[in-house]
């Protein structure tokens, strides 16, 4: 399972020239802790958090100055994740940096945020329930194969894969299709193929 499985895409950013007041007031309305700063092209410039607007308000008790624009209080330093990289390394490097969401950028521009809610969403699902759907979803009405000739057990979201089925081909499929489905750690396949479809 990569990142661009589990990512929100439906991101709300705001722009450095976004008034600092307007922006707290997205923060309030969708209920986030943090906004991604991009530009026209939404390259990402920097993030604005509730902890940034915590210390705006120091210091504006302190001095008396409160700055206008965003791009006068968000962070430069974002800290981003690339949409094919596997949900695991996602999770080490979130967990590593201790942050609660990373933005997600492809071809250098923002195309998703992933949280630690995303993330834990998707590894609760039951492993009875994967089972079930690599059974009846993907063996059987994407592959057309009867799901008793393959062996399929789950255990704490790794899934293992026992038997022979008819193509190379098949084989990698149903892999790759498994390894994006909700709640899937990762997939160990021993399946053997009667054809290796992909010679010459």
């Amino acid at each position: 399972m990569h990142v661009r499985d589990l990512m929100t895409t439906d991101v709300v950013a705001v722009a450095a020239t976004t008034s600092v007041r307007d922006a707290a007031r997205m923060m309030f309305r969708y209920r986030v802790s943090g906004l991604p700063v991009v530009d026209a092209d939404d390259h990402v410039l920097g993030i604005i958090t509730e902890g940034d607007f915590l210390a705006l308000e120091v210091k504006r008790a302190e001095t008396g100055y409160a700055p206008e624009f965003v791009g006068e209080v968000m962070s430069h330093s974002v800290l981003s994740v690339s949409a094919d990289l596997e949900i695991l390394d996602a999770a080490r490097f979130m967990q590593s940096n201790d942050v609660k969401r990373v933005v997600v950028v492809e071809d250098e521009k923002m195309v998703g945020v992933l949280s630690r809610f995303d993330i834990v969403a998707a590894f609760t699902r039951p492993d009875d329930l994967i089972e079930d759907e690599i059974r009846e979803d993907l063996i059987r009405r994407v592959l057309f194969v009867d799901p008793e000739t393959v062996d399929v057990s789950v255990t704490n979201g790794i899934v293992r894969l026992v038997g022979t089925i008819g193509t190379l081909t098949e084989a990698r499929l149903v892999e790759d299709l498994a390894r994006k489905l909700d709640g899937v750690v990762d997939v160990q396949n021993d399946l053997t193929w009667r054809l290796d479809d992909t010679d010459g």
